[in-house]
């Protein structure tokens, strides 16, 4: 509690309502975007925490570990919240996620591990290199195809194995590397965007709590951070994100799977290119 009455204390009230509703409309948004693309909102949260800790002044090296941290302890109610939106509207098949789940598991564990030894530049720049190469098969008219339905159980659990590390990685949801998997697999797209709002879970929840404990007693932190989950961050954009996961769900049940592909290309193309300019400081 002193860290955060110590934080406010720090800053004009004009700058600190800035921060307060920069921080709400990143949980509106993310929200929407978690029930509408199935990605659990940390394609958003992660950048935007990202530049909000560089104007605070949040050291570089542990800037991109906190941003990450408290995106995957953001995700976790919100994948909940919106996998079963989805479930009630028959968009996520328990048939279809189980056989991924003890991979996605392995693969966040490989994760956590790796996050210590990288730095904040570079998962910036892994986040951002991947997700331009999702968006650009996403917003193909005919994207990679690889077969109907998952591989086998070994290659199943390889498809888990990559999904679970690079979210990790990357402090996002399953969904951004699950979505266009599943899709390539030939599963329908509001089908994948379900089961990737379910693996949202599966990988924020163990993901989330490994970041808390390898950031602990880590230097130069920002305030009201418990170790690298930001704590101010998590509770504005957490109950929000909440309220407006639904509403995506309801649009992405609404619209047709060109549409929902060429929105998903579309935000993922935009934020890895400003990730990928701040990784390099362009």
């Amino acid at each position: 509690m002193n860290m955060i009455m110590d934080f406010f204390a720090a800053y004009s009230p004009l700058w600190l309502a800035g921060l307060v509703g920069a921080l709400l409309l990143t949980g509106a948004v993310a929200g929407v975007l978690a029930g509408l693309l199935g990605v659990g909102g940390g394609i958003v949260i992660v950048p935007v925490l990202y530049h909000l800790f560089s104007l605070l002044g949040v050291d570089p090296e542990v800037r991109m570990h906190v941003a990450v941290g408290t995106s995957l302890a953001a995700i976790v109610p919100t994948s909940i919240i919106s996998a079963r939106a989805h479930y009630r509207r028959g968009g996520l098949k328990p048939e279809l996620l189980k056989p991924l789940i003890p991979g996605t598991l392995i693969g966040v564990l490989i994760g956590a591990l790796l996050s210590g030894y990288l730095s904040g530049e570079m998962l910036a720049a892994l986040f951002a290199l991947i997700a331009l190469l999702v968006a650009l098969n996403m917003a193909l008219d005919h994207s990679v195809s690889l077969r109907d339905g998952l591989p086998g159980t070994f290659g199943t659990g390889v498809l888990g194995l990559f999904i679970g590390s690079l979210s990790t990685l990357m402090g996002i949801g399953g969904g951004t590397l699950s979505v266009p998997i599943l899709n390539a697999c030939r599963t329908p797209m509001h089908v994948a965007v379900g089961t990737g709002a379910a693996l949202g879970v599966v990988i924020s929840l163990p993901g989330a709590l490994a970041y808390l404990i390898n950031g602990l007693g880590s230097a130069d932190l920002p305030p009201a951070t418990l170790g690298y989950v930001n704590l101010l961050g998590l509770a504005l954009i957490v109950p929000v994100t909440m309220l407006t996961a639904p509403w995506g769900a309801r649009i992405a049940h609404a619209v047709n799977a060109r549409l929902l592909r060429r929105l998903f290309a579309l935000f993922l193309a935009l934020t890895a290119a400003r990730m990928l300019l701040g990784a390099f400081a362009i």
